[in-house]
């Protein structure tokens, strides 16, 4: 098959979707079929080898489209001029300064990108048909919905089967401010319609998105992200002293504060002598102020040498930190969509303690490999974390569960198969 996944890229962090898309595109590829990895609006941001082909150029770029969205002037210069603002190291360098975008521009963004048709962005919409003209696709994976509203005009002219993911889209779209929340709320579940297919990384999710669209008959299939299992080593359980890890982005939607204040309470009121607590994954300038207050909340609570804090970390270093811990949570306070960190966590044989909340109920569930508490929580999350080390032998079980429902459920392997089988389902 000749497939291309356009994917939306973050430029300065690490994100799921990106890694997700590269790791299919790649393991698609090494099985035979013609792939192109498409990025749109910033560079990928990856912590493993991009796919061969994907050093295509970047469609939509963010510095491109937030000038002609606010100076018409723009949509009317030269490719050369619009080229240049597409450079990836000048992209990387605006994304650093993302937080500095308002909510408001954020809304009118995504509701122009979902009535693309009347936006300031035909040139780019253009460009990016152009390109893909000359691939003759037989399938266009779109790495979010919120792409969804260009599949009317890319199927109108190029003709091409397209399959649409869903990946967290309720979280941005609940966060922009009306009337733009409203508005792009129902024009997305306009756009879907235009979908061949919908697929989302969980069965919690694809019920999630059908009620929050009031559509219980929306016919979306699900395929479980799935990670590249090389590299991952399995942890030697039980560790001393113990260390309770992290591996996500440090933002209050995550967790990290809930984090944070459960490894206080685990030391403070149920006495733990020696676990350690080690805080990994992306953090930009706009979470430097939230890292700061946790960090002042440890020094207060006289632990803050009891915790390592590693931002923005290499793959290399992302396998050596989860081969070195004992439990491993991420107590997300938002609907996750699936989580990506869970199935590093149980590629390398560490126990998980998740929120009973979400898709974690789907993949404990799977993988038997760890514990659910009450979510938005710390003192269940601190209890748990204190049984679970008071047992090293169930630390072990767990763990070896982990590793097994990696290999047999969340391996890339596994992802490639499931796509491969919903893309044939809809190319004649």
């Amino acid at each position: 098959m000749n497939l291309a996944f356009l994917t939306p890229g973050t430029g300065s962090y690490y994100c799921g979707a990106c890694m997700r898309d590269n790791a299919l595109a790649k393991s698609l590829h090494a099985a035979g079929h013609q792939v192109s990895l498409l990025p749109m609006y910033l560079p990928l941001q990856l912590d493993e080898e991009k796919h061969a082909q994907a050093g295509n150029p970047i469609f939509f770029g963010g510095i491109n489209v937030f000038l002609q969205q606010k100076l018409p002037i723009f949509r009317h210069l030269p490719d050369w001029f619009h080229k240049l603002l597409n450079h990836s190291g000048l992209l990387r360098s605006a994304a650093k300064r993302s937080h500095m975008t308002s909510a408001r521009e954020h809304g009118e963004m995504a509701l122009e990108m979902l009535r693309i048709e009347s936006s300031p962005f035909g040139k780019e919409l253009d460009k990016l048909i152009d390109f893909l003209a000359t691939e003759r696709l037989d399938v266009l994976c779109l790495g979010t919905a919120l792409q969804a509203g260009m599949i009317r005009e890319l199927k109108r002219r190029l003709g091409v089967k397209i399959i649409c993911t869903f990946q967290g889209e309720d979280s941005f779209l609940d966060g922009l401010p009306e009337p733009f929340k409203t508005d792009c709320w129902k024009e997305l579940r306009t756009r879907l319609a235009d979908a061949d297919l919908l697929v989302a990384p969980s069965q919690f999710y694809a019920d999630l998105m059908r009620r929050r669209f009031d559509a219980p008959d929306l016919r979306i299939e699900v395929m479980p992200n799935g990670i590249d299992l090389d590299g991952y080593r399995v942890s030697t359980l039980p560790t001393s002293p113990p260390v309770i890890g992290y591996l996500a982005r440090m933002i209050r939607e995550k967790g990290v504060h809930h984090l944070v204040e459960a490894f206080i309470h685990l030391r403070k009121q149920l006495h733990h002598p020696d676990a350690r607590l080690h805080i990994a994954g992306a953090a930009t300038a706009g979470d430097q102020k939230l890292i700061a207050e946790l960090q002042q909340k440890l020094t207060a609570a006289g632990l803050a040498d009891q915790v390592t804090w590693s931002p923005n970390i290499s793959r290399e270093e992302k396998a050596d930190l989860l081969a070195s811990l004992t439990i491993f949570s991420v107590p997300a306070t938002y609907p996750e969509a699936f989580g990506l960190y869970t199935v590093e966590a149980l590629a390398s044989g560490v126990p998980l303690v998740q929120p009973d909340a979400s898709s974690f109920q789907e993949i404990l569930a799977t993988s038997q490999a760890g514990v659910l508490v009450p979510p938005d929580n710390p003192a269940a999350l601190a209890t748990a974390w204190h049984d679970l080390l008071a047992r090293p032998e169930r630390l072990k079980e767990l763990g070896e569960n982990g590793r097994r429902a990696a290999e047999q459920s969340y391996s890339v392997a596994a992802m490639r198969d499931r796509f491969l089988a919903l893309a044939q389902s809809i190319v004649p």
